[in-house]
């Protein structure tokens, strides 16, 4: 399977100023990715795949970025290492991009992802974006303002060429919040996330590209993996959102042109 990488840009073309990117790259493939019994979210490690695929990540960047960000988890930290080596005098720093832990943090260790899939789902279902499961985890509302925080400091940087280094749900929750712009986080607001996030599965080392216009919003670029090479199923998931908006436009818009 070809890998993928995600990159975000932000910038000022309209306005004559410098565009901004950013490349958003999801850790390499992680022991419980792999199926292993794992102690705690935060120090999950790099499977050996995992590892070759951060260094492929790495030989992909051209030049050196002017910042280099990643989660404080290890699985993201190790695989910004592989690039960090290339480029050590590239500046880095730890933002608080980890991955949501949604579920209570002491009753998942020694747990593989299968054993904990019907909490999971029970979780979801439940779709009550306000509950915290326990100590050491965080309630959707608090995830969603994580990845809000992070786009305003993300557009206020001022490094025009940066590589962050994070996870799927966190990429998933900012990729969402530009292209959906939810007015507010509430339970049906929480399941339009869950459903795209599992039509836009991020896959280790799996990238998307957003672009920010001179108006500061942003947007989602086609995926395309480390080879060139386009990810089919997230490009088709993603042709069908544009339908559906496109639908809903022109209705709208059909609604309001109507005479009473």
């Amino acid at each position: 399977m070809p890998l993928a990488t995600l990159l975000v840009s932000c910038g000022g073309e309209t306005t004559g100023k410098s565009m901004k990117n950013v490349r958003l790259v999801r850790h390499g493939e992680s022991a419980a990715n792999a199926g292993a019994v794992t102690l705690d979210h935060a120090s999950i490690p790099l499977t050996e795949k995992g590892i070759e695929q951060a260094k492929r990540v790495a030989q992909s960047v051209s030049r050196a970025p002017e910042l280099i960000i990643a989660s404080p988890f290890s699985r993201a930290r190790a695989t910004a290492r592989a690039t960090i080596t290339i480029f050590p005098d590239a500046p880095s720093e730890t933002w608080p991009i980890e991955e949501f832990t949604y579920l209570d943090p002491t009753r998942c260790v020694d747990t593989t992802v299968g054993q904990r899939k019907a909490w999971v789902d029970h979780y979801w279902a439940n779709a009550d974006p306000s509950y915290i499961d326990g100590e050491g985890a965080e309630s959707f509302l608090e995830f969603v303002g994580r990845a809000r925080s992070f786009l305003d400091d993300l557009a206020t940087h001022p490094a025009q060429d940066i590589l962050v280094f994070s996870h799927g749900q966190f990429l998933n929750a900012v990729a969402w919040l530009i292209e959906r712009k939810p007015l507010q986080v509430d339970a049906q607001a929480m399941i339009d996330w869950r459903r795209y996030e599992i039509d836009n599965h991020v896959r280790n080392c799996g990238y998307v590209v957003t672009r920010a216009l001179g108006d500061s919003s942003w947007s989602v670029s086609d995926p395309v993996d480390i080879d060139g090479a386009v990810d089919l199923n997230m490009l088709q998931a993603r042709l069908r959102l544009r339908i559906r908006q496109k639908i809903a436009g022109f209705i709208a818009y059909k609604r309001v042109d109507s005479p009473l």
